[in-house]
Protein backbone atom coordinates (compact mmCIF):
# COMPACT_ATOMS: atom_id res chain seq x y z
CA UNK A 1 0.00 0.00 0.00
CA UNK A 2 1.06 3.56 -0.68
CA UNK A 3 -0.18 6.29 1.68
CA UNK A 4 0.32 10.00 2.22
CA UNK A 5 1.10 11.27 5.71
CA UNK A 6 -0.70 14.40 6.82
CA UNK A 7 1.71 16.83 8.48
CA UNK A 8 0.53 16.05 12.00
CA UNK A 9 0.74 12.29 11.36
CA UNK A 10 4.39 12.69 10.34
CA UNK A 11 5.19 14.82 13.39
CA UNK A 12 3.33 12.47 15.73
CA UNK A 13 5.15 9.45 14.28
CA UNK A 14 8.66 10.91 14.52
CA UNK A 15 8.02 12.23 18.04
CA UNK A 16 6.29 9.03 19.22
CA UNK A 17 3.16 10.98 20.12
CA UNK A 18 0.41 8.81 21.61
CA UNK A 19 -2.26 10.65 19.59
CA UNK A 20 -1.24 8.60 16.55
CA UNK A 21 -3.74 5.74 16.28
CA UNK A 22 -2.78 2.09 16.39
CA UNK A 23 -4.19 1.70 12.86
CA UNK A 24 -1.89 4.45 11.59
CA UNK A 25 1.07 2.96 13.50
CA UNK A 26 0.43 -0.46 11.96
CA UNK A 27 0.33 0.97 8.46
CA UNK A 28 3.50 3.00 9.00
CA UNK A 29 5.41 0.04 10.43
CA UNK A 30 4.26 -2.52 7.85
CA UNK A 31 7.41 -3.18 5.78
CA UNK A 32 5.59 -3.49 2.45
CA UNK A 33 3.87 -0.10 2.71
CA UNK A 34 5.37 2.99 1.11
CA UNK A 35 4.71 6.21 3.02
CA UNK A 36 5.04 9.66 1.50
CA UNK A 37 5.54 13.10 3.00
CA UNK A 38 4.52 15.94 0.72
CA UNK A 39 6.79 18.89 0.07
CA UNK A 40 3.76 20.89 1.24
CA UNK A 41 4.07 19.30 4.69
CA UNK A 42 7.75 20.21 4.87
CA UNK A 43 6.81 23.78 3.97
CA UNK A 44 4.07 23.80 6.63
CA UNK A 45 6.51 22.50 9.26
CA UNK A 46 9.07 25.17 8.40
CA UNK A 47 6.44 27.89 8.70
CA UNK A 48 5.21 26.57 12.06
CA UNK A 49 8.77 26.42 13.39
CA UNK A 50 9.47 29.99 12.22
CA UNK A 51 6.24 31.22 13.88
CA UNK A 52 7.11 29.46 17.14
CA UNK A 53 4.10 27.11 16.88
CA UNK A 54 6.27 23.99 16.62
CA UNK A 55 9.54 23.08 18.27
CA UNK A 56 11.93 20.53 16.78
CA UNK A 57 15.12 19.13 18.32
CA UNK A 58 17.15 20.40 15.35
CA UNK A 59 16.60 22.80 12.43
CA UNK A 60 13.82 21.66 10.06
CA UNK A 61 16.18 21.61 7.08
CA UNK A 62 18.13 18.77 8.73
CA UNK A 63 15.38 17.28 10.89
CA UNK A 64 12.87 16.56 8.12
CA UNK A 65 15.29 14.89 5.65
CA UNK A 66 16.92 12.84 8.42
CA UNK A 67 13.53 11.57 9.61
CA UNK A 68 12.55 10.69 6.05
CA UNK A 69 15.69 8.56 5.72
CA UNK A 70 15.43 7.07 9.22
CA UNK A 71 11.81 6.00 8.65
CA UNK A 72 12.19 5.06 4.98
CA UNK A 73 9.55 7.63 3.98
CA UNK A 74 9.48 8.99 0.45
CA UNK A 75 9.26 12.64 -0.48
CA UNK A 76 6.32 13.65 -2.68
CA UNK A 77 6.95 16.71 -4.83
CA UNK A 78 4.16 19.05 -5.79
CA UNK A 79 3.53 18.55 -9.49
CA UNK A 80 1.50 20.69 -11.87
CA UNK A 81 -1.23 18.01 -11.93
CA UNK A 82 -1.52 18.27 -8.15
CA UNK A 83 -1.82 22.06 -8.21
CA UNK A 84 -4.39 21.98 -10.99
CA UNK A 85 -6.49 19.36 -9.17
CA UNK A 86 -7.15 21.93 -6.41
CA UNK A 87 -9.58 23.72 -8.73
CA UNK A 88 -11.85 20.66 -8.55
CA UNK A 89 -12.07 20.67 -4.75
CA UNK A 90 -15.16 22.10 -3.07
CA UNK A 91 -14.47 24.97 -0.68
CA UNK A 92 -14.90 22.86 2.46
CA UNK A 93 -11.44 23.52 3.81
CA UNK A 94 -9.54 26.78 3.40
CA UNK A 95 -6.11 25.56 4.59
CA UNK A 96 -3.91 25.61 1.45
CA UNK A 97 -1.58 22.91 2.81
CA UNK A 98 -4.44 20.50 3.40
CA UNK A 99 -6.01 21.33 0.05
CA UNK A 100 -2.82 20.40 -1.82
CA UNK A 101 -2.53 17.18 0.22
CA UNK A 102 -6.11 16.29 -0.74
CA UNK A 103 -5.31 17.00 -4.40
CA UNK A 104 -2.15 14.88 -4.21
CA UNK A 105 -4.11 12.06 -2.61
CA UNK A 106 -6.66 12.17 -5.41
CA UNK A 107 -4.15 12.42 -8.27
CA UNK A 108 -1.82 9.78 -6.85
CA UNK A 109 -4.74 7.55 -5.78
CA UNK A 110 -3.46 7.00 -2.28
CA UNK A 111 -5.12 7.42 1.11
CA UNK A 112 -4.15 10.12 3.60
CA UNK A 113 -3.21 9.22 7.15
CA UNK A 114 -4.94 12.01 9.07
CA UNK A 115 -7.24 12.85 11.95
CA UNK A 116 -8.41 16.10 10.28
CA UNK A 117 -12.22 16.10 10.29
CA UNK A 118 -12.34 18.54 7.38
CA UNK A 119 -10.26 16.30 5.11
CA UNK A 120 -12.66 13.39 5.60
CA UNK A 121 -15.39 15.51 3.97
CA UNK A 122 -13.59 15.24 0.62
CA UNK A 123 -13.69 12.31 -1.79
CA UNK A 124 -10.41 10.78 -0.56
CA UNK A 125 -9.61 7.64 1.34
CA UNK A 126 -8.63 8.47 4.91
CA UNK A 127 -6.86 6.24 7.37
CA UNK A 128 -7.05 6.91 11.05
Amino acid sequence: MRALLDTHAFIWWVTDDTRLSSTARNIITHPENILFLSAASAWEIVIKVRLGKLSLPEPPETYIPSRLILNRFESLSIEMTHALQVVNLPALHQDPFDRILIAQSQVEKMPIITIDSKIVQYPVDVIW
